[in-house]
């Protein structure tokens, strides 16, 4: 059955229309439409002045609602994350493990697996962060998990048989041959917890790395007489970038000299979000470690960043408020590049005919008030309890806004 989506502003090639309905038939986008072809269809949905855009993905999640990927890697354990993430706007994520032992791994790729085969709403693929890191550059990550990527490895790595499989490693961790094996076999190699210099990031950049995990964070910094891995990530035009904008993990200035140095469609919002999201308990227990919500952000007893407490709309609230971009490139950062990254711009981030009818309706304070997975719609609670009541004077331009 058809369904129509009708009176709101709806974001269509990089710009808010209202004139248009959004028609939903067997999960997937069929039509954007005058209104009035809407007519005809006995489903129709009123939106009340909601701003509907693509729906979030996040490459990176290692919790919410109380459950640790790393603490249980099951299929229920996914889908209670994935239910948690999609009241904030989350349509589409990567179940992400943090360094652990090799059969925690081999269970994990099966539970994403699992999920993917029996319609888990949302599950992407699986995004496995370590332990092929550095010590240098750990944070929160046990470094006694650490190993040196080698090739009996790669057959653990590239056996999801079903979604996008993305590894995080440290360049220095791996012999450069096997970064462009995992590529060749259709794993996404992102460089992340890497005390590597520029020139070993940029070969390999050249080898098949395509990502950067949370930029600036655990990775060797820009200096004077050496570039780092900061300054490989941002003079690369062709890489892309994650980044946790909470205004704690990196400073605003920082992301908005970044934001200067290769265009805004290379950047991607990332929760790297722990248990806490959407709890009111706001402390958990990593592989063995104490972990509380200090000021908005996880952290160890030693003061160590372990993830944090930030879900997908307020990451977006935050690139609009904090960054130097406008409400499109902060939409397209939570939805239409991370579906580049992973290969899935056909099918994923943006409202266009044949893409899936994953969606987010959003109020005035950009709070999450319905999200659709492959069509299916469900409610969330909005926290303002209101819709806009005059979409024409939205404030899409930051230099709008009061």
């Amino acid at each position: 059955m058809k369904t129509a989506l009708i009176n709101g502003r709806v974001f269509v090639d990089g710009k808010f229309v209202s004139d248009r309905a959004v028609i939903i038939e067997n999960g997937l986008i069929k039509a954007v439409a005058p209104i009035e072809d809407a007519s005809e269809i006995a489903a129709v949905h009123d939106l009340k002045g909601a701003l509907l855009a693509p729906g979030f993905i996040d490459i990176q999640v290692n919790g919410g609602g109380g459950y640790l990927f790393n603490d249980a890697p099951t299929v229920d354990t996914i889908r209670e994350i994935g239910r948690t993430h999609r009241n904030y706007g989350t349509t589409g994520f990567l179940p992400t493990l943090i360094s652990d032992d090799l059969d925690v791994i081999e269970r994990a790729i099966k539970a994403v697996d699992d999920a993917i085969k029996i319609g888990v709403p949302g599950v992407l693929g699986i995004h496995i962060e370590g332990p092929f890191l550095s010590t240098d550059r750990k944070g929160v990550h046990d470094p006694y998990k650490f190993r040196r990527l080698n090739k009996d490895h790669i057959p653990l790595l590239t056996s999801l048989k079903h979604g996008k499989t993305l590894v995080t490693i440290a360049p220095e961790n791996a012999h450069p041959g096997l970064i462009s094996m995992l590529r060749d076999r259709g794993v996404i190699v992102s460089a992340g917890h890497t005390n590597a210099d520029y020139a070993m990031a940029c070969d390999a950049l050249q080898r098949g790395v395509t990502g950067f995990t949370h930029l600036f964070n655990a990775m060797s910094p820009i200096t004077s007489r050496e570039p780092g891995v900061v300054g490989a990530a941002l003079e690369h035009q062709k890489s892309w970038c994650g980044i946790i904008v909470d205004g704690r993990h990196v400073s605003p200035t920082s992301l908005n000299l970044a934001l200067r140095c290769k265009p805004a469609d290379k950047f991607i919002l990332v929760t790297d979000a722990m248990p806490t999201v959407g709890m009111t308990e706001k402390a958990f227990s990593l592989q063995g470690r104490s972990i509380t919500v200090k000021d908005g952000v996880c952290v160890a007893d030693n003061g160590t960043l372990a993830g944090s407490d930030l879900d997908m709309a307020q990451a977006v609230r935050n690139a609009y408020d904090l960054l130097d971009v406008d409400l499109p490139q902060a939409l397209n950062m939570a939805s239409q590049n991370p579906a580049a990254f992973l290969g899935l711009q056909s099918e994923y981030g943006a409202i266009a005919p044949g893409h899936r009818a994953s969606l987010v309706a959003l109020d005035e304070t950009l709070q999450t008030v319905e999200t659709w997975i492959d069509g299916d719609k469900s409610y969330a609670a909005p926290a303002s309890g209101s819709y806009v009541s005059n979409i024409a004077q939205f404030p899409i331009d930051r230099r709008q806004r009061p």
